[in-house]
């Protein structure tokens, strides 16, 4: 009889255990264990991270209210031996299995890269990374070294002109190499057949498009007198004309804070400098935004060979045919500079 109470007994416990082990299961896997009563944020895995790495984060970080249910069920699914860097979005009161599953399969959510004003290449490498894992110096790296450039056609200098100013989704942990393939088959993707034939037309190819374009964007105020702008500087490429562009000797100066373009930086040696060089500088002066490239590629038709910013400083340009009229502008001009003492 004893022996009977006691395996009674043994059962009752095994029972008991049985069951407290099975809710406790069931609650590890279906009880709500991320940003419990938090808000919806993202969660970053970064390359090379070990699961433990990731599960003190979490931890540390106040995501998980239960280290030791997640540490049981990530293991019990190996997610320890299948750890995916990422940007993951992690939704409020989610439970352990929805955690795990969502990093085990590496369900990240992409990022928006956006860049635009962009003047010199640290600019670039500093917008574009912004949102991702790899670093503004890694990127400035590739944008400089020459191997690069030559992979997908381009020069050094040249190189720029691969970056279409415009919003991307990508994967944040996008590696350096995977980023510039993606910018270049963004580059073909908006170098159409019609746009090539537009620039075919113009006698110019992609890269000198790109580097007028940029040439127009920083003598432009406002967009609506970029086609204007582009047939002027056109007309002077046609008629062998010096472009005499203020922005070029602004870049090689490595000085665009210059508000009035003196003698002596006209005389910058420098193969920037369009007021000793004809044609077209090496490169883009800046990386120029698609208004200023569809601008190039259908510039207003007009006889305009000089320019000069109008003397209210709307930001506007008094256009003429001639050196004469345009001496005249030019005199109102530095007239309306001197007033207001502006003098470099």
């Amino acid at each position: 009889m004893k022996r009977q109470v006691l395996l009674a007994g043994g059962l009752v416990v095994f029972a008991v255990t049985l069951i407290s082990f099975g809710y406790y299961g069931y609650q590890m896997v279906n009880t709500p264990n991320v940003l419990v009563d938090q808000e919806p944020r993202a969660f970053y895995v970064r390359t090379g991270e070990s699961f433990d790495e990731v599960r003190d984060r979490l931890w540390d970080e106040g995501v998980l209210q239960d280290i030791l249910s997640f540490s049981v069920l990530a293991k019990f699914k190996k997610y320890d031996e299948l750890v995916k860097p990422g940007r993951y979005v992690l939704e409020t009161n989610m439970t352990n299995m929805a955690l795990v599953n969502k990093l085990r399969a590496g369900d990240q959510t992409p990022v928006r890269v956006t860049f635009n004003t962009i003047r010199m290449p640290d600019e670039l490498a500093e917008k574009i990374t912004a949102n991702l894992e790899i670093s503004a110096q890694d990127f400035l790296t590739q944008l400089k070294n020459p191997a690069m450039a030559q992979k997908y056609g381009f020069k050094q200098e040249t190189l720029m002109a691969m970056f279409i100013p415009n919003t991307y989704e990508m994967w944040w942990n996008i590696t350096v190499e995977d980023l510039f393939a993606r910018m270049h088959e963004e580059y073909q993707a908006f170098w159409t057949d019609t746009r090539r034939s537009q620039a075919e037309a113009l006698d110019l190819n992609l890269v000198e498009v790109s580097t007028l374009a940029s040439i127009v964007q920083e003598e432009v105020s406002h967009w609506d007198e970029a086609p204007v702008v582009a047939g002027l500087y056109l007309n002077r490429l046609s008629q062998g004309i010096k472009l005499d562009a203020d922005p070029t000797l602004k870049f090689a100066a490595g000085d665009f804070t210059i508000t009035r373009v003196l003698n002596v930086h006209k005389e910058i040696d420098s193969p920037y400098n369009t007021y000793r060089n004809r044609g077209l500088p090496p490169g883009p002066i800046s990386l120029p935004e698609q208004q200023a490239l569809n601008a190039v590629l259908q510039p207003e038709d007009h006889s305009y060979l000089y320019m000069c910013a109008k003397e209210d400083f709307s930001g506007y340009h008094n256009f003429a045919k001639s050196l004469t009229e345009h001496n005249r502008n030019a005199a109102r001009y530095q007239a309306a500079l001197n007033q207001r003492r502006i003098f470099n």
